[in-house]
């Protein structure tokens, strides 16, 4: 999990034509799919019920958000999808549309020519590559997007399970940032993991 996967509130991008699917069908019977009001019961209930897990490494992850708050998260999201500068997604099971196992995002917040990718996952379900198998689509989709060269994924140095996922994708560790800790277990210290678009 990094940081701030699923808050679209730190998002400041400019507006893009482009877009991802709304649906990426992944390995085993999972899918992300494009995450709407509908889902905000779901979503809710997922937050709560992973937010001692999801604590240590979620700034956002505090208290236990109420549905409207919930709601007037999935609503910014929506409009930062349609504005193009955030695109959130729900992992679900391919045969149980609605169900929320864990939570991705492409975010426009890395500068020109990039894109980050963010995530977690439920509790219950980790340890099956969902993480992997999730950004492996989404690095596939951000990378088809016009304009973008790069994708990034941040997380702390002290977040093996989270590091796990860019290395076992490939991405290169391009830098170390140094920054104030913003979550309880983190050292301030940020690996920034980058795959850039290949050219022939």
């Amino acid at each position: 999990m990094n940081q701030t996967a699923g808050d679209p509130s730190t998002a400041a991008a400019p507006p893009t034509t482009s877009r991802p699917p709304e649906w990426l069908e992944l390995p085993d019977g999972f899918a992300l799919r494009r995450r709407t009001i509908e889902h905000a019961p779901q979503v809710n209930a997922a937050v709560t019920r992973n937010l001692s897990y999801l604590q240590p490494w979620m700034p956002w992850a505090t208290i236990a958000p109420s549905l409207a708050r919930t709601e007037e998260m999935t609503r910014l999201g929506w409009q930062l999808w349609q504005d193009g500068s955030d695109f959130l997604y729900v992992l679900e099971r391919s045969d149980q549309p609605g169900s929320v196992l864990g939570m991705f995002g492409l975010h426009r917040r890395v500068g020109p020519g990039a894109i980050e990718i963010g995530y977690w996952i439920d509790q219950d379900h980790t340890g099956r590559s969902l993480a992997t198998n999730g950004a492996a689509a989404l690095t596939e989709a951000a990378l088809g997007l016009p304009g973008i060269e790069r994708v990034e994924i941040h997380c702390d140095e002290a977040n093996a399970a989270s590091a796990a996922v860019p290395r076992k994708l490939g991405y290169r560790l391009d830098r170390i940032a140094e920054a104030p800790p913003t979550a309880p277990s983190e050292t301030g210290r940020k690996l920034i993991w980058i795959q850039q678009r290949p050219h022939c």
